[in-house]
């Protein structure tokens, strides 16, 4: 199993074979999802990469601060997706 990259400051503009292109320099990608959102179907600026654990980290250590699209990408090992509390009022 791979470890789950966090990919954000995506453009709109920015595609999930754009980000696999760029990734696939440091190792095999073995998935990449970009956030939309789920009412409008518009991207939400962000996405996560999912690859083996070595060209994972020299992929956070490389792109990091990188510029794609025109924007700064923020790259780093995703976290577990906390559980959401239901709010009652």
């Amino acid at each position: 199993m791979g470890i789950s990259i966090y990919v954000g400051n995506l453009s709109f503009d920015s595609s999930e074979q754009s980000i696999r292109q760029l990734f696939e320099r440091y190792g095999a990608v073995q998935s990449v999802k970009l956030i939309e959102d789920r009412e409008t179907g518009r991207p939400r600026g962000f996405g996560f990469v999912e690859m083996d654990s070595g060209a994972a980290q020299a992929a956070i250590q490389a792109l990091n601060g990188v510029d794609l699209d025109g924007r700064s990408l923020k790259v780093n090992e995703a976290k577990p997706r906390e559980p959401r509390q239901s709010q009652r009022w």
